[in-house]
């Protein structure tokens, strides 16, 4: 059954990096028709694929594992009093190779396109990052405190849709909505992670097949430890926040 629960988790977050961090890198910015019309999604485009991955991957295994996808998840839920400390290393495992699987899909495919090549730059490959590294320039404090934030809200979302007395087919739906609007508010910051799992693999893809070649300084790499560090730290104040001041649904009737 624990076997199950990994694949499951492999496969969710397997997506998730696909098709958000995929629709980054492949549709996002593709250049223009005749008529100088832009023929790419944009950020708000990549923000509703980042939530498509979330819906349609808890319905499809959420089932089997709980559909986190996301170590900071995992850690919120644990810390929530809704998952068992003892399968949290082996689910952030599973999550960290599923995002680096999907990191790699987007790689080979982006890379049959002649004159591809990964730039050590801000946001490229979809890779997060603050400072120079994020998208318009915030620094390290606004990456940080953005990254809180919105995963602590995330958790909220996720605790308070899936409780006992939430509308049980909705959940997937809510969760994913959420991302989508956690994503229309911080692409712009750090190229938005609240997910440790899905920064990782792209920094290592970036790092491991970019223009320097492994060996070479890799900023995305450098500052990764931001896109674990406050994830996390947002996912467990979140659940907590939830757990003390929002619900009791943790506790027995």
């Amino acid at each position: 059954m624990m076997a199950r629960a990994l694949f499951a988790e492999v496969f969710g977050t397997f997506w998730l990096v696909l098709g958000g961090c995929g629709a980054a890198v492949l549709a996002a910015g593709i250049g223009n028709n005749a008529e100088g019309a832009s023929l790419g999604i944009g950020f708000v485009g990549v923000s509703l694929a980042f939530g498509l991955t979330v819906v349609t991957g808890a319905y499809a295994v959420g089932h089997v594992s709980g559909g986190h996808f996301n170590p900071a998840v995992t850690l919120g839920l644990t810390f929530g009093g809704r998952f068992s400390a003892a399968h949290a290393p082996g689910y952030i495992i599973a999550q960290v190779v599923g995002g680096l699987l999907g990191a790699f899909v987007i790689y080979t495919i982006a890379s049959g396109q002649e004159g591809f090549a990964i730039a050590d730059g801000a946001g490229t490959f979809a890779t997060n990052g603050y400072g120079e590294y994020s998208p318009f320039g915030y620094s390290m404090i606004a990456a940080i405190v953005c990254e809180v934030v919105l995963t602590a809200v995330f958790l909220i979302i996720i605790m308070g849709a899936t409780a006992r007395k939430a509308a049980p087919a909705m959940g997937g739906l809510a969760i994913g909505l959420g991302l989508v609007l956690i994503h229309l508010i911080s692409i712009p910051v750090t190229n938005t992670s609240v997910n440790p799992a899905r920064s990782t693999a792209q920094a290592v893809i970036a790092y491991v097949f970019g223009d320097g070649g492994v060996g070479a300084v890799s900023m995305p790499v450098m500052q990764l430890w931001v896109f674990w560090a406050a994830p996390i730290a947002g996912g467990i104040i979140g659940a907590l926040i939830y757990r003390g001041m929002i619900s009791n649904d943790h506790l027995p009737d």
